[in-house]
């Protein structure tokens, strides 16, 4: 699977950053990672969720 073509909602997210929804769409809305909003859904791409978690993982 490539994983650059991979969408993930934002409950995805919040699993991979080991977090709640509602912290995955304070990021969104602090404009620190991007997506795309499909209907009422929120899609991220995975190698934007995944440079993020790297992002904040150096900053700790």
């Amino acid at each position: 699977m490539e994983h650059e073509k991979v969408f993930l909602r934002s409950k995805d997210v919040a699993q991979i950053l080991d977090c709640s929804p509602d912290d995955v769409y304070q990021v969104l809305q602090k404009g620190a990672m991007p997506a795309i909003k499909k209907g009422k859904f929120w899609l991220f791409r995975y190698e934007d969720v995944m440079a993020y978690k790297e992002q904040e993982e150096k900053s700790a």
